[in-house]
């Protein structure tokens, strides 16, 4: 991937997230093909975590969907590759510091400005008009989606 493919694959993982995706399956659906996952697959494998985990309103599911890229990428396949997890451990710290910087946190709740007790029942929000102007979940998507194409095309 050329870095002007970069708004290319921005402006996929928006039309995922606007077609009803979550933010962390936006995120890896729009990169997966790098690494040969097929769309359904893709979808699989990030559902889980959407709104913060399982809408635990933990870490961010478009963060997720970064660290999920970056284990195919760069993830430790023998267990006693001590170097090989702390190499991929810094890779996504970065790439999660990076997005807690442009945004203030990485945080499910707190990017919703939610208090840390309410309530997160597992039934996701109806996707309205109004939903996607209140939620900052559309930018968090693009900027997730937008931090790991810098990674991934700036590689070495």
């Amino acid at each position: 991937m050329s870095s002007a493919d970069v708004e290319s694959r921005v402006l996929r993982a928006r039309e995922l997230f606007m077609s009803g995706y979550n933010c962390s399956q936006s995120v890896f659906m729009a990169l997966s093909d790098l690494y040969g996952i097929p769309g359904q697959q893709a979808a699989r494998l990030s559902a889980s975590f959407g709104g913060g985990v399982g809408r635990l309103r933990e870490m961010c599911g478009a963060c997720s969907a970064m660290a999920l890229l970056e284990g195919l990428e760069s993830g430790a396949t023998d267990a006693a590759d001590k170097e090989g997890k702390q190499a991929n451990y810094k890779n996504v710290q970065l790439l999660v510091h990076r997005f807690a910087e442009q945004n203030g946190s990485y945080i499910c709740r707190e990017l919703l400005q939610l208090r840390k007790d309410a309530p997160t029942p597992p039934v996701p929000d109806e996707r309205t008009a109004e939903y996607y102007r209140q939620r900052p979940c559309l930018r968090m998507v693009e900027t997730a989606t937008r931090i790991y194409c810098e990674r991934y095309n700036n590689k070495g």
